[in-house]
């Protein structure tokens, strides 16, 4: 069994994909062993809950620098995948080394546009309006000591309309996120990835 731990800090959309895709079966052979949450009280946790999965609170607020390693604590040694699905606290230290190419991440944008240190949220779509491109989209990548910096596994795009809010833009892309971040659970559990230095090869 594949076992998958993942990385939450809202209401958990991405998450409830890759439920979905276990439940489905479209991802055979994998377990979620563990639902991680930065901030209590946010209804990824439910979805957990409502899913008989494991959910754990590392509150910020409380762990502030020390929460990665709090996760390594928690899940070294019992998961074979990290996925953080909408996690907003950056990880770091051993936890990066213990779990190289090994944790992965969904960003809204089409890396490298839109990306790094305060990119994150409604934040990222307001860019990609205020730039005019045609073209946006969401990005799974390996998490590495940078911001939204690591390899990137697969890229899915949606078009960018002149008229665009970017709530609009932000559910368009959401819409993406939600096959792409399973596709890319389901890679990596069949063993289909390999990654050679900043290129990552599907076999």
């Amino acid at each position: 069994m594949f076992k998958i731990g993942v990385l939450v800090s809202g209401g958990g959309t991405d998450l409830q994909s890759i439920i979905d895709a276990v439940n489905t079966g479209y991802l055979t052979n994998c377990s979620i062993e563990a639902v991680v949450s930065d901030r209590d009280g946010v209804y990824a946790l439910e979805r957990a809950k409502n899913n008989n999965i494991n959910a754990y609170v590392i509150e910020r607020k409380i762990y502030k620098g020390t929460v990665s390693d709090e996760i390594l604590k928690l899940l070294y040694g019992k998961v074979d995948l990290i996925v953080c699905a909408g996690w907003l606290s950056i990880l770091k230290g051993e936890l990066i080394e213990k779990f190289e190419n090994k944790i992965i991440n969904i960003h809204p944008s089409l890396i490298p546009a839109f990306c790094g240190n305060g990119m994150y949220g409604m934040k990222v779509h307001e860019c990609a309006l205020e730039y005019g491109v045609k073209i946006s989209g969401c990005t799974v990548h390996f998490v590495d000591n940078g911001t939204d910096s690591g390899p990137i596994i697969l890229q899915k795009t949606v078009p960018v309309y002149a008229e665009d809010s970017a709530e609009e833009l932000q559910k368009r892309i959401l819409t993406e996120e939600h096959k792409a971040l399973p596709e890319a659970v389901k890679l990596i559990s069949e063993g289909k990835v390999k990654v050679n230095g900043r290129i990552v090869i599907i076999k």
